[in-house]
């Protein structure tokens, strides 16, 4: 029998065909994989849903331009890959007290931050004594964290599993700061031999620095920057200033604005914007007493900040140098104008019309603010082409 070898054209047209079959499953991947436009009115920016069905994202990080590191209170630590949406949770994560308002908490990426270099976590543990808001840091080794290390296990415990805080933010002279709130317990904010109540400051590997301001004061802790927080839950250092700013809950009213300077004590609960949750009274001595500092913005009624964003880029021009936070109570995006000498000098409410508690806030490489929902979302917020 004579086996006739198939033509040329045969053969070209079958490679043809394969090609363009392959070609038309890349273009349906790549369009199944293409973010989601989310309808809004705002002219100057459209949104992109990037992810939807997470725990709560709590915390956010760049990794690099492709990969978004995010947490969720639940206890995962997993990356979304921005440009095929795909989400890989990493092995590895220690096990968190997930109750109430603890869980896993914040990821930061440390100062000039490249593969394999650490990340920082911060997460409510269980020890006998109560839950208590930890820093940690570990490596990132494929899918996998490595050489997790714990920095500080707060002196925070209480009954109750609320105002863990906990930002995290750098300056760029080798520390780490991050915050805790008052667990619940007012008065610990006051106490220096508590963590409660605190913003803190350590070296980058988990050492006290020797020039923080409570060393030499018997019966204070010397991790401790600054005390009289309530609870806060956005941190940030400007890198161009050297300022360092939170934001925190207030009770019923009052929530504020701080720029933290070392050694300062923030007044609460001796001095607050707030009022009782059982009715119209206010919380303790009044809004201003001598030696307690001031905050740079009150908001009345408490939007419930979620988070803090200094924006520096210029994909928004008209929004350098503003301050941003996620609001959980009120639904919205708050924008800041902050002046030259440190005053709050306007305010803008974004996003109203998503209803979404928006949780976590970060700026991408290219000047995209990347925000997360207490729903479960990941939405990119990006200018219109």
């Amino acid at each position: 029998m004579n086996h006739q070898r198939p033509s040329i054209k045969i053969y070209l047209y079958t490679v043809i065909t394969g090609l363009l079959v392959l070609l038309i499953l890349c273009s349906l991947q790549v369009q199944a994989a293409s973010a989601r436009i989310i309808s809004q009115s705002n002219p100057n920016f459209k949104l992109e849903l990037l992810a939807q069905d997470l725990g709560v994202p709590w915390g956010m990080a760049f990794l690099n331009d492709r990969e978004l590191i995010f947490t969720e209170r639940q206890g995962n630590i997993r990356i979304l890959d921005l440009e095929s949406l795909e989400i890989t949770t990493l092995r590895g994560a220690v096990e968190v007290d997930a109750e109430g308002q603890g869980g896993m908490l914040d990821v930061a990426t440390g100062p000039d931050y490249t593969t394999r270099d650490w990340l920082y976590f911060t997460y409510s543990k269980s020890t006998v004594s109560g839950a208590v808001t930890t820093l940690a840091r570990a490596r990132r080794m494929g899918n996998q964290l490595s050489d997790w290390q714990e920095l500080l296990v707060t002196d925070s415990a209480t009954s109750g599993y609320r105002h863990f805080g906990s930002r995290i933010a750098f300056d760029q002279q080798g520390h780490v700061f991050f915050g805790v709130g008052d667990r619940g317990e007012r008065d610990s904010a006051q106490d220096l031999s508590s963590h409660a109540g605190t913003i803190m400051r350590l070296r980058l590997d988990g050492s006290i620095p020797d020039n923080n301001p409570f060393l030499s004061r018997d019966n204070a802790l010397p991790e401790i920057w600054s005390y009289g927080h309530r609870n806060p839950q956005g941190l940030l250092y400007d890198n161009n200033t050297g300022n360092l700013w939170s934001i925190e809950h207030g009770p019923r009213g009052g929530d504020e604005i701080n720029l933290v300077v070392k050694g300062a004590n923030y007044g609460w609960p001796v001095i607050s914007y707030g009022k009782e949750y059982w009715g119209p009274v206010s919380i303790g001595e009044g809004t201003e007493k001598p030696g307690m500092e001031q905050p740079v913005k009150v908001y009345i009624p408490s939007i419930a900040p979620g988070s803090l964003l200094l924006y520096s880029a210029t994909a928004f021009p008209q929004w350098q140098g503003n301050l941003f936070s996620g609001a959980l109570k009120l639904r919205h995006l708050n924008r800041v104008s902050i002046s030259m000498d440190n005053k709050a000098i306007a305010e803008e409410r974004l996003l109203g019309d998503l209803n979404e508690r928006i949780r976590a806030l970060a700026q991408s490489p290219e000047g995209w603010i990347y925000f997360s929902t207490d729903s479960g979302k990941i939405i990119r917020m990006r200018p219109r082409e």
